[in-house]
């Protein structure tokens, strides 16, 4: 009937919606009658090959989808599986099985004699496509620049995160068999599994964008799925500086501090942008520098040629296997390090990134969940306290002050824009207290007609920060100097 492609072997599969896996494509197919097989573990830090994005017209914005278009697209796709070989699919490459999908798909609108318009018949073979060989309806979503999140939840209900708003989106998956077979599909590429026995997974796109996906039973209306996405443009201190997250002072600042190799802590909420921010600071770490970093899930885009990535790993079925941040950071002290980023600090792992710090590994980075830089110290001393040390608070204080030079708080304000907020200095103790210090700060003024929040980065009359000597060290001490200067004009 369909799909005899002569000498290529395509005919009537062995049986219909039979899924076959295949690494090259990333082949996962399933009928709505079958649930979605995982496909075969790639190493973990060898992920499989990105599929490859549908044509131009993946990125464009679509009309919002009829429920006959959805009716005809499931007809589609079930005469597509009952007519394709997947195991003759699977041997070709990702474009030319693209090709061969599209063909077939044409010649089933012709026989079945489907109505549609050529716009409507192109975004049904790019849906189809990407079912088939790449992320489903996610694939127009992960082909937008100006989206930050995708949030799934359940096969009906889409939204996205666009300039700091959180919006509907138009998309939607045939059924949470197809929502949890691309679910599989994105967690098998680095090694991992989620399914009713392991519904929760940690993993990344081939991009580095975080992933996090819940499957039933615990997620009660179907798998919920979320997306922070990466650009694919990285992100630099000047164009913060253009987007008005930080003064062109500021940003001078933040280049000296990571020039001069202090310790330094990004805190802010969730979504705040403390990654993006951790990102650009590591721009200015010298090229001959040897890089270690430690993440829950592999994100950080470093551009330096001596780094060391590693990558946790959550226990297997058996509850067996697990390797924690505390290991990882345990670990990496063997391994030579000049400096050690840990991409997110949440538990008793802070206080071996304390001790790295204060062993010689000056210019270490993090980040962690807090709303202020008060906040940030008290959080790392409950942290500390989590892991079950039994320290007098006083000695923990000393070693937070002893180990952390710098905290940079970033804020997601209530108009959606993000901004540093804050460059705060921890000079020492004083008693029992940490003694911190503002070198900067945004200072809100008001907001204009549209609702944007007007504000202010503001120096501080600090003409002298506790890190002068370590900056003179490093022949930034006049540079730093200017710089305070030009923040105290108005």
């Amino acid at each position: 009937m369909f799909g005899k492609r002569g000498n290529e072997g395509f005919g009537k599969s062995g049986a219909a919606g039979q899924a076959v896996q295949a690494t090259p494509a990333a082949v996962t197919t399933v009928t709505a009658e079958r649930p979605a097989m995982a496909a075969p573990p790639q190493p973990v830090f060898e992920p499989a090959p990105a599929p490859v994005p549908a044509p131009a017209a993946a990125a464009r914005r679509r009309a919002p989808r009829t429920e006959d278009y959805y009716d005809t697209k499931s007809q589609v796709f079930s005469a597509l599986i009952d007519t394709i070989d997947l195991s003759q699919l699977a041997k070709l490459d990702t474009e030319s099985a693209r090709e061969e999908i599209r063909d077939i798909v044409n010649d089933i609108i012709t026989i079945k004699n489907f109505a549609m318009s050529i716009s409507e018949q192109e975004e049904l073979l790019d849906d189809i496509c990407n079912d088939v060989l790449g992320y489903g309806p996610l694939e127009p979503l992960l082909a937008r620049d100006d989206i930050a999140d995708i949030m799934v939840n359940g096969a009906g209900k889409t939204y996205i995160e666009v300039a700091g708003k959180v919006q509907e989106s138009e998309i939607r998956f045939r059924d949470n068999a197809q929502l949890l077979s691309i679910c599989q599909r994105i967690v098998s590429q680095v090694g991992r599994r989620v399914d009713e026995s392991s519904p929760i997974c940690d993993a990344r796109l081939p991009d580095g964008s975080r992933v996090n996906v819940i499957a039933p039973p615990l997620a009660i209306d179907g798998t919920a799925l979320t997306i922070r996405k990466f650009k694919k443009d990285k992100l630099t201190l000047d164009q913060l500086v253009k987007f008005g997250s930080i003064t062109l002072e500021g940003a001078t600042l933040l280049q000296i501090i990571g020039r001069v190799r202090c310790n330094l802590v990004i805190s802010g909420g969730t979504g705040s942008g403390k990654t993006t921010l951790l990102n650009c600071l590591t721009n200015y770490i010298d090229r001959d520098e040897r890089v270690i970093t430690c993440e829950d899930s592999a994100e950080l885009q470093l551009q330096q040629p001596h780094v060391v990535r590693l990558e946790t790993r959550p226990p297997n079925i058996e509850g067996e296997g697990e390797i924690t941040m505390r290991d990882l950071i345990k670990n990496c002290l063997r391994m030579r390090p000049e400096r050690i980023i840990v991409g997110e600090v949440r538990g008793p792992e802070v206080f071996d990134l304390l001790q790295a710090m204060n062993t010689g590994h000056d210019g270490s980075m993090g980040t962690i969940h807090a709303n202020t830089p008060r906040e940030c110290l008290s959080r790392m001393e409950s942290m500390i306290a989590m892991g079950g040390y039994t320290l007098p608070a006083k000695t923990v204080r000393e070693i937070i002050a002893g180990s952390i030079d710098i905290i940079i708080q970033a804020s997601r304000l209530r108009d959606g824009s993000r901004r540093i907020t804050h460059i705060t200095e921890v000079v020492g103790m004083e008693g029992d207290v940490i003694v911190t210090q503002d070198l900067m700060r945004f200072d809100i003024q008001g907001e204009d007609a549209n609702g944007r929040l007007i504000g202010k980065h503001t120096g501080t009359g600090i003409g002298k920060p506790h890190f002068w000597d370590r900056a003179r060290y490093f022949n930034e001490d006049k540079r730093l100097a200017a710089t305070l200067d030009a923040m105290e004009k108005p």
